[in-house]
């Protein structure tokens, strides 16, 4: 804005008036009514003028001003996720199929037929089948993308109601109720009604998600979803009784996973205005370039009065900083009741969702890998087939023989050139290339996730991608993150120690006894229970500052237990106070009269050490962004009254909070320290005299930071390790007084440093350092528990019984990760742990490269051990010249820990061994720093949890616990498996022994590339004769859930190639096929010798096809379909009644569609008994002896 108040071009207003919205009622707030409003295009030099605004580092300012024309130069807001229009969705999904080899060989195959010397049978018989396949993947993926267009045009057409200014040019006649407001063509509607406000109304419009503009201002009421990325201007309380703060809630598991409520506050500048089109339009917000990092922001808000009829200083513009706490991001949910005005600062491809949100990695089966190779293989049997079929007949043109009717319809395929008999060769074996088999896959794998997903021992399980769940069954490592996977993430404070003492357990009464004593709300010398006595207010005057009051008692055991005393109260004091937990009460559900206290943080953390304040006496009873109340249990009085100065959240680089307070002195009260003396003397310091409060800064953090950070101490790293070595996560509270000329001084260059928008974190935090962060007071150390979740143990000997590698990948420390993989038996009883830490990657190189070859050599020599390394020594590791020789020795130890490890770290370990190993790795967590692990495994399994639901939504398959994962890997995953394994074998099966028929021929009618099996003999043998029974294997089972729980071996079996697809198995069913289509057609053509005869009319040539082969070709037919009905019979292991119906039914539908095959069959012969008693000769001469000779590990377990 600028020096001057800038033009904007006023709203062209008409149409009815609408209702009067209570939450924006003039005796509520200033917001007035409204009426629609027609807003004329910007034009093309007011967008270019406008672009002006934006520097070239991507920093814009953003002027705001209701009812202006914004400009276009930003992105709309539109929200698109669909991948096609209708214009390329036919070119990009066939383009898309047609990379398939499978689709682009019978694409070619198809299209040859329209050659008249390549003509073999009828087009459609080559044409319906890729059809069909194509239509099945087309009609899923035009499904799937109406769907996103459905979710898209629901989130583009929402109805947001935004400020809008404009002349007045009539007063209000009537009112529209808003049930009956529709948003018209232009994405507007009328809601409120007119309020004259200094001869321009400020009403809201409705506009539609998509036509929302930057500098837009919104109006948000609770629930409702953020359609862009806002910075909050104003919070409107919706009881007009309630104080005016400038606080809101916002829910943000949709963006980042996390399910806790968190708070956002209004600029001070912003909040104090009224909401008047002058106002708003005196503001503006500079912005930083477009970011995808969710938690931080850069900018402020400037206030330029524009009256110029005021003082000059009264026009000076005032400049605030803006942080993360002032904005709410596209798709989080406003979770308070208050009205919530919003500026919009960045739309569509420009908010944080949309530039954080990658493109997740399009994930394809190891199976599909070995069919694509196999296809290959096959491939190139049939060009070498058609080839040598070709060599042996000779390449030079002959004319054959007349036939036996005397017809030379073979003329033209005899005198065809030998290059136009290969390509007719490479036709006849085209049905060796398996088109069905990928949608026989895919179809079966959207079996397997409905028995996954329809499982009721594993409710709540979401298969979220479904083209992998085979993967289940070949996964080798499994990377998992500890809390809240192994662990509940259900925090409770269990121990506390003060330096000289530590409490847990029953001790916790004496904490109580302690802090009952320390926070009496009247003083020690004169008790009272007067109500006329005014309560009094406790402080931490720390002793050092104030005499020390005379002991009561002059024992030294007395003195020693009012000095852990006062500890304790000084512990528990800070505990109350510093954390970013806020109680939030609500009716209760039962009883709506009973209203329920709950508590809303960021870190379940937090709210265990508030809940455990409260147990121990001292209760969270009020909390905003301005003050804390502190309420004593035993007495229901307020104790503890703070105003919040400053407040420094937790960080996942800090690894630590503070919050910097100022202890309430009211006018005619006294203040006490915790040690009961009353502090208002002369003798106190200026900074406890009455009128002014003790000003504090009290933090907590982990040990590795706040060790540097407390005073001198030699208790600290003991104590922090002992707890560790029990499981606790560990948090060091300390504190500091500051005077108020230090906190002054603080404050001034803190807030100079907070408007800078280059390097503003940097010298934000060196302010902080210099003035804050230094010799603090060590009061304590807090353990927390997070207990193991249910059957962990159990679960995790399972997996690795079923030779499954585990690495557990967390943030913790060092003994606290120890501890966990002891206690949850990832480390087995007995089992050494090495650790390797402290490898520092900066210093001298030739000592860390002798520190790391030392480590690997011990690994090198000790190869049953468990590695436990910390995150720094990690890096030197993936970073340095050791990194290949690192993974080599790490992926073969049966366990590795990671503990310091960075969301980075995660996702790298897991392409590493993905990369190096060529093996199938799973990844699990349940956290928003665990997506880019879930998404870099080749299995994804997110666990929903207290964190929120993140890493579920990232993942591709969602468990409710850890030990779900146990049945989701060895049951299903190994029955999916070895069920597409099966499957794709029958299906590479149903296509060789036809081909093997059709060479068989081909060698009986002098190598001519004549077609056997022709029409729909080809189309009916791959879909109506065999396709039932073949795809009803995927309910096929080998063992029961028990027995594949109890011999978690066979699980293991598969990795090493056993019951699974490999080139062994694919070796024995080409033998298996070509020694059933060689017995088959060569007994064929044996028991109906005359089926060769008349070969010429098979070619079209002649006046159709000859008796004798008619019946030949119904003999072959006959036993080849009964062949594969009876195959699938044999390898069925667990009958099931789909299997049972799919055999009878195909059976019978194949003997009811002879009649229709008199085209091809010789009927008359086919009711003979010379045509049944050759099928079943041919049938009992093929099938001969039939057994394995070494039994199947799982046939060993079903017969133990």
């Amino acid at each position: 804005m600028g020096g001057g108040r800038r033009r904007y071009e006023r709203l062209n207003t008409r149409g009815p008036l609408g209702h009067q919205d209570p939450l924006l009622h003039p005796s509520r707030s200033p917001i007035g009514s409204h009426r629609s409003s027609r807003v004329a295009s910007p034009a093309p030099t007011r967008a270019a003028a406008a672009s002006k605004a934006a520097s070239a580092d991507g920093t814009r300012i953003i002027p705001l001003a209701p009812g202006s024309i914004k400009s276009s130069q930003y992105p709309s807001n539109i929200v698109s996720n669909h991948k096609f229009t209708p214009i390329t969705f036919l070119p990009l999904t066939l383009y898309h199929e047609f990379s398939y080899f499978f689709n682009l060989y019978f694409l070619l195959v198809a299209l040859s037929q329209i050659i008249p010397a390549l003509q073999i049978g009828y087009l459609s018989s080559y044409i319906v089948p890729l059809v069909f396949v194509l239509c099945v993947t087309l009609g899923k993926e035009a499904l799937d993308d109406l769907a996103r267009r459905r979710r898209d045009a629901e989130a583009n057409g929402e109805g947001y109601e935004v400020l809008e200014a404009g002349p007045f040019p009539y007063e209000s006649s009537g009112r529209v109720p808003r049930k009956k407001v529709k948003i018209g063509r232009q994405g507007r509607a009328i809601v409120d009604e007119e309020q004259r406000l200094g001869g321009l109304e400020l009403r809201t419009v409705v506009k539609k998600a998509r036509d929302i503009r930057v500098g837009d201002i919104l109006v948000l009421r609770k629930d409702q979803r953020v359609p862009a990325d806002v910075v909050i201007l104003k919070s409107i309380p919706a009881d007009p009784a309630d104080d005016v703060t400038g606080e809101a809630f916002i829910r943000t598991d949709q963006l980042d996973g996390e399910t806790d409520w968190k708070l956002r506050v209004a600029p001070s500048i912003s909040q104090g205005l009224p909401p008047t089109s002058f106002a708003f339009s005196d503001l503006a917000i500079t912005a930083s370039a477009p970011s995808k990092d969710v938690n931080t922001f850069l900018g402020k808000i400037t206030l330029t009065p524009q009256n110029t009829a005021s003082s000059s200083s009264d026009n000076a513009p005032a400049t605030q900083a803006l942080t993360i706490d002032n904005t709410a991001w596209a798709n989080t949910v406003i979770a308070s009741t208050s009205v919530t005005i919003a500026a919009v600062i960045f739309t569509g491809p420009e908010t944080r969702q949309s530039l954080s949100t990658s493109k997740a990695r399009s994930k394809t089966g190891l199976l599909e890998e070995e069919i694509n190779n196999i296809t290959k293989v096959l491939c190139f049997i049939t060009f070498a087939l058609s080839i040598l079929l070709v060599a042996l007949q000779g390449v030079e043109p002959k004319t054959p023989p007349p036939t036996a009717d005397g017809n030379n319809g073979a003329d033209d395929v005899a005198a065809s050139p030998w290059y136009v008999k290969i390509m007719r060769f490479l036709i006849l074996f085209s049905s060796i290339i398996p088109i069905s088999l990928r949608v026989n896959l895919d179809m079966g794998k959207t079996v397997y996730a409905k028995f996954i997903e329809k499982d009721q021992e594993i409710t709540g399980t979401v298969v979220r991608t479904s083209t992998i769940p085979e993967e289940l069954g070949r996964v080798e490592y499994l990377l998992s993150d500890k809390t809240g996977t192994l662990t509940q993430n259900d925090m409770e404070l269990k121990k506390i120690h003060v330096g000289t003492v530590s409490y847990a357990g029953e001790a916790m009464d004496e904490v109580a006894e302690y802090v009952r004593q320390g926070f009496s709300t009247t003083t020690p010398s004169a008790p009272t229970t007067d109500p006329f006595v005014p309560s009094i207010l406790v402080t931490p005057a720390a002793t050092h500052s104030h005499a020390s009051p005379a002991p009561t008692a002059t024992t030294s055991a007395t003195r020693t237990r009012r000095e852990i005393g006062s500890r304790v109260r000084d512990v528990v004091l800070a505990l109350s106070l510093c954390h970013n937990v806020t109680p939030t009460t609500t009716p209760s559900h039962d009883d709506p009269s009973i209203i329920e206290t709950s508590y809303q943080a960021s870190s379940p953390d937090e709210i265990a050490i508030v809940r455990w304040t409260e147990s121990v006496g001292l209760r969270l009873v009020h909390r905003d962004r301005k003050s804390i109340k502190l309420q004593s249990v035993t007495t229901g009085e307020t104790v503890v009254k703070v105003r919040i100065l400053e407040m420094f959240p937790f960080t996942s680089e800090g690894k630590r909070m503070g919050i910097v307070v100022q202890f309430e002195d009211p006018s005619g009260q006294r203040e006490v320290d915790l040690l009961g003396g009353v502090a208002g003397d002369e003798s106190s310091s200026s900074s406890s005299r009455r009128g002014l409060g003790e000003i504090w800064f009290f933090q907590k953090g982990a040990d590795t930071v706040m060790s540097t950070i407390v005073g001198a101490n030699d208790w600290l790293d003991e104590e922090c390790g002992n707890m560790a070595r029990e499981g606790l996560r560990t948090l060091v509270v300390g504190r500091k007084r500051l005077s108020h000329s230090q906190y002054a001084e603080f404050s001034d260059r803190y807030k100079a440093a907070s408007l800078q928008l280059n390097s503003r974190d940097k010298e934000m935090q060196k302010v902080v350092d210099e003035y804050l962060e230094r010799d603090l007071e060590l009061l304590g150390v807090t353990g927390v528990e997070d207990k193991l979740q249910r059957d962990v143990k159990p679960s995790l000997e399972l997996l690795r019984n079923a030779g499954i590698r585990i690495w557990m990948l967390t943030g913790d420390k060092v003994e606290t990760a120890r501890c966990v993989a002891v206690s949850s038996k990832l480390v087995a009883r007995g089992q050494y742990i090495h650790t390797v830490e402290k490898l520092k990657s900066k210093g001298g190189i030739g000592g860390m490269n002798e520190a790391a070859r030392d480590a690997l050599e011990f690994l090198r020599r000790k190869g049953d051990a468990c590695l436990l390394i910390d995150g720094e020594s990690l890096g030197v590791f993936l970073d340095g010249e050791l990194r290949d020789e690192f993974v080599k020795l790490a992926t073969q130890l049966p366990a590795v820990v990671a503990c310091r490890c960075s969301p980075t770290q995660k996702a790298e370990v897991a392409r590493l061994i993905r990369g190096f190993t060529k093996k199938r790795v799973c990844c699990i967590g349940d956290g928003g720093n665990d997506v880019s692990m879930i998404q870099a495994a080749d299995v994804g399994v997110g666990i929903v949890g207290k964190e929120g639901k993140q890493a579920s939504l990232a993942a591709d398959f969602s468990i409710t616990q850890f030990a779900h994962l146990t049945k989701l890997l060895v049951w299903h995953g190994r029955n999916s498996y070895k069920r597409s394994a099966k499957l794709a074998q029958f299906v590479i099966h149903r296509g060789l022994i036809i081909a093997v028929c059709q060479t068989v021929f081909s060698v009986g009618s002098r190598f001519e590339p004549v077609a056997l099996y022709q029409g729909w003999l080809l189309v009916g043998y791959a879909t109506m004769y065999t396709m039932a029974p073949v795809f009803s294997l995927v309910v096929d089972r080998d063992v029961n859930e028990r027995v594949a729980r109890m011999y978690p071996e066979l699980y293991k079996e598969l990795g090493e190639g056993g019951g699974g697809l490999s080139w062994l198995t694919f070796a024995k069913w080409v033998g298996v096929s070509v020694y059933q289509g060689c017995l088959i057609q060569g007994l064929a053509q044996t028991f109906v010798p005359e089926g060769l005869d008349g070969v010429g009319d098979v070619t079209g040539g002649g006046g159709g096809m000859a008796r004798g082969f008619k019946r030949m070709v119904s003999v072959s037919f006959t036993v080849l379909v009964v062949n594969e009905l009876v195959m699938v019979a044999m390898e069925v292991v667990t009958w099931h009644v789909v299997m049972v119906v799919a055999l009878l039914t195909t059976f019978a539908g194949f003997a009811a569609s002879v009649p229709l095959l008199g085209e091809y069959f010789d009927l008359g012969y086919v009711l003979s008994w010379g045509f049944v008693w050759r099928v079943l000769a041919i049938m009992g001469l093929r099938w001969g002896r039939r057994g394995r000779l070494r039994p199947e590990s799982w046939d060993k377990v079903r017969r133990a």
